[in-house]
């Protein structure tokens, strides 16, 4: 999972694109806490780059060195390594110079890239210099645009290029891009699983508009942007210089599930998802999670529960709405450490252990000699659920039940969001006797999956809405070759064991990297893609 961004000034004269696109990295850094970057288009068709690994406080030295990213036009990206590894050469934007400079961000996977890469190899005759997917979809995109063989590209020949691209790949995944000088793009894949919105808001020098594309609607909201929508599936958008978004249908739509992971744990709860309020579908599991607590412990248990306690932060509001319901009294046991990273994102199983540990306190006058109920949003390996009911347990807890507000995870995810390979899932092979004991619970509980979809599906303007949920039984809504889910563990399992130390930011400078932020110091793209030339 990862968060991605694309904005253009209603002015070309402006040069602050990167100051809006910073307070967005912010805005979104709840999707990645890997690596970020940003990366600019002068008027003048230069390329500024900054990217490298940590939060984006780091990586641009809490803003100072936005001032050296000039350009009216750019985009962002938050990292969450799924695909690839961790290592600072996969931090995006990506950027080729042929043709015409492009830069890319991506959020997602692809399921066909050793295809892609033969392809690449054996006909397009383009070089991929990491095992990023999104590099990968970048020089697919960029062989398909080459054949235009034309000057200067244009708005048709940028759908073109797209229409051919999305003839070749699978998966569940948005991007944004760039053309240096020209214009923004932006897509999403024919099945909606990965989101994507755009915005517009007066320009502070009145003149025009400007637009940004961007992963979740908070990042807008907190801009200013309004008149807010969701691209759709399969749709494509570009603004060039100038203009007015162009949208156009690169793919025709082949569903519209968006991956119902984005409601129960990964998007901001101040964010509207194709229609559907996250906040609001937490509120729904909440109390449909709090039927099934009654259901399967009984008005006896649900009674001598002393204590509802939500696992911060995303088990927040779920846990209210439980408290509510059950007619229990609601605490925030838990003091959470606001300095430490989201536990679930880290890199390797060995940072989440220490994350948990770090970033949670149980107040032990809330537990000392309590029955008590913890609600949080999943359980997928066990990481933190295991730790905070031993936390609850050492503060004097009598009784530990947890609730979980999505089903029991039993499979991997193939779409851009890094849950673990099978047999890390603490529900793989396990019922829910046997998850209780692995995580020192007295009783587990689960919502249903009908539950959840249902808590989202109320709310969506779409009738007979429907979602991508493979992880919770297995189906998924696109195909997936054979052998597929076992090179993807495999190839987890190494992203796992990887434990990099090179955690410095760099900014591209040529084809070179440095250890530090320096001031970015790019090469004309060309005359081809300059102000005025269009």
């Amino acid at each position: 999972m990862c968060g991605i961004l694309a904005l253009i000034s209603g002015n070309v004269d402006c040069g602050d694109a990167a100051v809006d696109l910073h307070e967005a990295l912010y805005a979104l850094q709840h999707r990645g806490q890997d690596a970020c970057g940003i990366a600019t288009s002068h008027k003048s068709g230069r390329i500024y780059s900054c990217k490298g690994k940590g939060l984006a406080s780091k990586v641009f030295r809490d803003g100072a060195i936005i001032p050296e990213l000039p350009g009216f036009m750019g985009l962002g990206h938050l990292r969450y390594p799924t695909a690839g590894t961790s290592s600072n050469a996969e931090s995006q934007p990506f950027y080729v110079s042929s043709p015409y400079g492009l830069l890319f961000s991506h959020n997602g996977n692809l399921l066909d890239t050793e295809k892609l890469k033969e392809y690449l190899d054996f006909e397009a005759h383009r070089h991929v210099n990491t095992e990023s997917d999104s590099e990968i979809m970048l020089q697919v995109f960029a062989s398909q645009l080459l054949q235009t063989n034309k000057r200067r590209v244009d708005a048709d020949d940028l759908f073109t290029g797209l229409e051919n691209m999305y003839k070749l790949t699978i998966g569940g995944f948005a991007f944004c891009g760039l053309v240096a000088g020209f214009a923004i793009f932006g897509a999403r894949d024919p099945h909606g699983i990965r989101p994507l919105v755009i915005g517009s808001r007066p320009n502070q020098d009145g003149k025009g508009l400007d637009y940004m594309l961007a992963s979740e609607s908070v990042a807008l909201d907190q801009l200013g942007f309004t008149g807010i929508q969701d691209i759709k599936p399969g749709q494509a958008v570009i603004i060039p210089k100038g203009g007015s978004p162009i949208f156009r249908q690169v793919h025709p739509q082949l569903s519209y599930t968006p991956d119902i992971f984005e409601y129960c744990y990964f998007s901001c709860p101040n964010s509207i998802i194709d229609g559907i309020s996250v906040y609001e579908s937490r509120q729904n599991m909440g109390l449909k999670l709090a039927n099934t607590i009654r259901k399967t412990l009984g008005q006896e248990v649900v009674d001598s529960i002393d204590i509802v306690v939500p696992i911060p932060d995303s088990g927040i509001v779920p846990a209210l709405l439980v408290a509510e319901a059950l007619n229990r009294p609601y605490r925030h046991a838990f003091s959470r450490n606001r300095y430490i990273f989201r536990t679930f994102i880290m890199p390797n199983q060995a940072k989440r252990r220490k994350g948990v540990k770090s970033k949670l306190n149980p107040l032990r006058c809330e537990f000392k000699d309590k029955n008590v109920l913890l609600v949080d949003d999943s359980i997928v390996r066990g990481t933190t659920s295991l730790q905070v009911c031993n936390m609850a347990r050492e503060a004097g807890a009598k009784k530990v039940y947890f609730a979980s507000s999505s089903p029991a995870v039993t499979h991997p995810h193939i779409y851009g969001i890094d849950l673990a390979t099978s047999t890390e899932l603490v529900a793989y092979n396990r019922d829910r006797q046997a998850i209780a004991a692995l995580i020192n619970a007295d009783e587990v509980v689960f919502l249903t999956l009908e539950d959840l979809e249902s808590a989202c599906a109320e709310l969506s303007p779409r009738p007979q809405q429907r979602f991508e949920v493979g992880v919770f039984c297995g189906r998924y809504v696109t195909p997936v070759s054979k052998g597929y889910l076992e090179r993807l563990e495999q190839s987890r399992g190494k992203l796992d064991a990887i434990d990099k130390n090179d955690d410095g930011a760099f900014v591209t400078v040529g084809d070179s990297l440095t250890a530090h932020p320096v001031v970015s110091k790019c090469s004309d793209i060309g005359l081809h893609n300059l102000v005025g030339d269009h």
